[in-house]
């Protein structure tokens, strides 16, 4: 009786399950600031600071990238009567959901607000917080919440509907 080993190939191309075009392939130099918003990269993460070095390397953050490109990687979609009756409460909740989110992680911003017929579309810079606005608008709120993760791409659909 024989006994066969195989080897693993090597030769195999291994395929990225969720691609981000706006993720970095590299740490950017510490410290970083971008030119656009002043975020900061230090200590491995994008953080706010008072101050940074005059002679800090300069880099565009993935968050002022996307904005510039209008290129989101979240979307809120806000529909129903409630929406359109109190369009200005449920964006206050959305924006204030961006600043406790934004004021802990810099690449966690809302891109634009876009109003269109029967509600409003929320673009966003990352995948979180567009959950986080939908969970805080059905805590607030009540009515119906989905979530869709696009497969094999860094993009999260958020959908609220409420017609109370």
């Amino acid at each position: 009786m024989s006994t066969f080993v195989t080897e693993p190939r090597k030769d195999r191309l291994i395929h990225e399950r969720v691609h981000d075009p706006y993720k970095t392939r590299h740490k950017p130099p510490e410290p970083s600031v971008c030119p656009v918003c002043h975020a900061v990269f230090k200590g491995g993460r994008w953080q706010w600071l008072e101050s940074w070095p005059t002679d800090s390397h300069k880099e565009i953050c993935q968050a002022c990238r996307r904005i510039r490109d209008n290129y989101p990687a979240g979307l809120v979609t806000m529909n129903g009567d409630f929406v359109k009756t109190h369009r200005v409460e449920v964006l206050r909740l959305a924006r204030n959901e961006e600043k406790a989110e934004r004021d802990q992680h810099p690449l966690h911003r809302i891109i634009q607000v876009e109003e269109r017929p029967g509600g409003v579309v929320v673009s966003t810079t990352d995948i979180h917080l567009p959950r986080r606005i939908g969970e805080a608008l059905r805590r607030a709120y009540k009515g119906r919440l989905e979530l869709h993760y696009e497969k094999e791409s860094c993009l999260v659909r958020v959908n609220w509907t409420s017609n109370s």
